[in-house]
């Protein structure tokens, strides 16, 4: 589809010959003598670019750029001026113009421009193509959350998304937290501008710092040149934090002061930058604890929990399993370009059983594995790990995630409690298949449903 060029100038000569020139290499052209008119026709039609006079009578070019950076940024602007004006092209190139060109101009001169500017315009369209597929990856409506946590944990979404508060989500790994955190940058006011994530963990302290904060040329041995860092990249957006509790002192100190100040220092430069980020932070350590121990400061702690979201684990969210496991094997036989229709129940049996010590992502790495490595088009209960089906080394990971100190009646009943749930869940709630399951009778199974408050579900 050819590109789509509004032309503006009052001299209709101009527009007779440059509609004459564009349209013989074949591109869509509009010309327009008034510019206002050019600003109400950019309100109802899809342009590509505009290629505009710099002065004309009421609205100047610089005006009409101006309007367009404002509300149409992904389109390129060209200027036109008389050889005497290059001043104002100049002006015109600084507060945003694509590109100028002087009349009188030549034809290649116009073309090589408005081919370049083709190609900007080609690449913008792209980028908001792939920004508005990613803002509806991560929407809060495609989040799997049927169970009553994790519906609790998008409440939690709907409610802060909105606002500018900081976001501190807790949570085992593996449990979907960068998920969260893309699905309230996605649902917030700021979900046009970047959403950065950087793994507090994975650097050492003195290239996180760099990496946050970014340096200036000769900062440091092999600093050849300045590099923003991840807070400015992060301007106007969301800037993800994972792993917060691995930040050292020394960046702890310098994180406060830019939720504090709004204002951060590259490594090795002296200037001062406002930035406006949302920040987003997550952490599978309890932090409060680290607070008394001292090894995380009690002052960034309450800066970050503004808004706390605990996302939970997936052995307590069963009910989600098989939507789980049905939306990964869909994401991999596309991906792997084969035809599995499901999961066999004993398959399925097997995974809603299962403890997930790694939680969601070892559910999809599980599905991935069986996914490639089936030979049949329904996953049957062969088809999945050893440790997936090793009841003994089930009941040996469940009971290695209970804490040492506990109350063994109490740790029984919760057990009890919790089984009785899963044979509902399994049996889809029907009372007479979850009592046979459990090798009870139904009035003794209603009445372990009133005991663990199960009797309305």
């Amino acid at each position: 589809m050819p590109a789509h060029i509004l032309v503006l100038d009052d001299e209709k000569n101009y527009l007779l010959i440059i509609q004459s020139i564009l349209e013989d290499e074949g591109y869509d052209v509009t010309t327009l003598s008034d510019p206002e008119m050019g600003l109400a026709y950019l309100e109802d039609s899809e342009v590509d670019m505009v290629l505009t006079d710099m002065k004309m009578p009421g609205l100047t070019g610089q005006d009409v750029l101006e309007h367009c950076k404002k509300t149409y940024p992904h389109i390129p602007v060209l200027i036109m001026t008389a050889f005497g004006s290059i001043e104002a092209a100049v002006e015109a190139m600084r507060i945003g113009a694509f590109d100028y060109i002087t009349k009188p101009f030549a034809n290649e001169e116009l073309l090589l421009s408005v081919s370049k500017a083709e190609q900007y315009a080609a690449t913008q369209q792209e980028n908001i193509r792939l920004k508005r597929e990613i803002r509806d990856r991560y929407s809060k409506d495609n989040i799997i959350a049927r169970g009553k946590g994790m519906q609790q944990v998008m409440d939690m979404v709907d409610r802060a998304a909105p606002s500018k508060s900081t976001v501190l989500i807790l949570g085992e790994s593996g449990t979907g937290k960068e998920l969260i955190a893309r699905s309230i940058h996605s649902s917030s006011p700021r979900r046009e501008a970047p959403f950065v994530t950087v793994n507090c963990m994975a650097l050492n302290s003195g290239v996180l710092e760099s990496e946050l904060f970014g340096h200036e040329k000769g900062s440091f041995t092999g600093a050849t040149a300045m590099r923003k860092g991840r807070f400015e990249q992060a301007n106007k957006g969301t800037l993800f934090l994972d792993e917060i509790g691995e930040l050292s002192p020394e960046l702890q100190v310098k994180l406060l002061r830019v939720l504090q100040e709004h204002q951060i220092e590259r490594v090795g430069g002296a200037e001062t930058f406002d930035v406006d980020i949302r920040i987003v932070a997550a952490t599978n350590k309890n932090l409060q604890e680290a607070v008394s121990k001292g090894e995380f400061r009690e002052d960034l702690f309450y800066r970050l929990n503004v808004v706390s979201i605990f996302m939970p684990p997936l052995r307590e969210r069963r009910e989600d399993i098989p939507l789980l496991a049905a939306h990964f094997l869909e994401k991999y036989s596309k991906e792997n370009e084969v035809s599995i229709s499901g999961f066999s129940t004993a398959a399925m049996d097997y995974l809603s059983a299962y403890e997930w010590p790694g939680n969601v992502r070892q559910l999809e790495n599980v599905v991935e594995r069986c996914t490639v490595l089936s030979r049949s088009e329904t996953i049957d209960a062969d088809d999945l790990p050893p440790e997936i089906k090793d009841e003994e080394a089930q009941f040996k990971s469940a009971v290695d995630l209970l804490p040492a100190k506990l109350n063994l009646a109490d740790t029984m009943d919760k057990i009890e409690g919790a089984l009785v749930k899963r044979a509902l869940v399994r049996n889809e709630f029907v009372q007479v298949k979850a009592a046979e399951m459990l090798g009870l009778s139904k009035s003794n199974l209603q009445y372990k449903l009133k005991k663990y408050g199960l009797a309305g579900k």
